[in-house]
């Protein structure tokens, strides 16, 4: 068993907790942001940095919204005895389907009002967005959030022991999140590969649906969440729905283009030519 004695809360200021969850959450969002402008700026010639953060300003904070919103509806009872405790977000608990969600309406939004190529665009965010997550997810096992299942036997369950943790102190469990932490760096490398051979705009964004979803389906398996349907959590459901749409959507993009067919006119052109 890995032993993590990690205080969750690294400082405060006045009333205002600082915590390692909201530090990594803040880091990943600024380098998968970054990533994103930089990915946009060096494919297109008429997108640039700027507008990528123009997007953000509306992205960002419906993300943030939709990030908390679907994290107080999977864990109402959290909240049942401090209603105003929903809106903590600094200490912890977001839904990163919540985020996807909220990020990518008013995004295609603005993209549409813009007139921005909202694929490509899209492609190159969901890149960010998952070497985003990654990085918070460090904050997520420093602080013991998203409880995983017991695994007394298996050599590489960790044990909270920090009085402060929010994780189930002294029970070996499965490091869930660290498992997610993995993939989310494994497939934006994979996403990066697929972006330079992808026939056309958009198949790296249904990508990271259909792999983030296969993803969530199967480390909910190793989490202890609410059930919604069936055996299923909420970000189980969400991702197996993800996976139903995406994959069928993907393999459909993938097809060859038709050939171009010449108009009757512009053969009778050439032929008098």
């Amino acid at each position: 068993m890995i032993p993590i004695n990690i205080d969750p809360n690294m400082f405060s200021i006045g009333p205002l907790l600082i915590t390692w969850h909201g530090f990594f959450s803040a880091v990943g969002l600024g380098v998968g942001l970054w990533l994103t402008a930089n990915m946009v700026a060096a494919a297109s010639k008429t997108v640039t940095a700027d507008d990528v953060y123009s997007i953000a300003l509306w992205a960002v904070p419906g993300g943030i919204v939709g990030a908390r919103l679907l994290y107080v509806l999977e864990n109402a009872y959290l909240f049942a005895n401090n209603p105003l405790g929903m809106f903590a977000i600094n200490e912890g608990g977001i839904s990163i389907y919540g985020a996807v969600i909220g990020g990518t309406l008013p995004g295609a939004i603005y993209c549409s009002r813009s007139h921005k190529p909202l694929a490509m665009l899209a492609d190159r965010a969901m890149i960010g967005l998952l070497l985003g997550q990654g990085i918070g997810r460090i904050g997520d096992i420093i602080n013991g959030e998203h409880h995983g299942r017991e695994a007394f036997d298996f050599p590489f369950s960790v044990v909270y022991t920090h009085p402060n943790t929010l994780g189930e102190r002294g029970l070996p469990v499965h490091l869930a999140v660290g498992y997610e932490l993995v993939y989310d760096l494994v497939f934006s490398w994979l996403l990066t590969v697929l972006l330079k051979k992808q026939p056309r705009d958009g198949l790296t964004f249904w990508a990271y649906q259909a792999v983030y979803g296969f993803g969530r389906l199967w480390v909910g398996f190793f989490r202890k969440d609410t059930l919604v349907v069936g055996p299923l959590g909420m970000a189980q459901t969400l991702g197996l729905i993800g996976v139903l749409v995406a994959v069928p959507v993907f393999i459909y993009m993938w097809r060859p283009s038709p050939p171009a067919v010449a108009s009757p006119a512009a053969g009778h052109r050439n032929a008098r030519a």
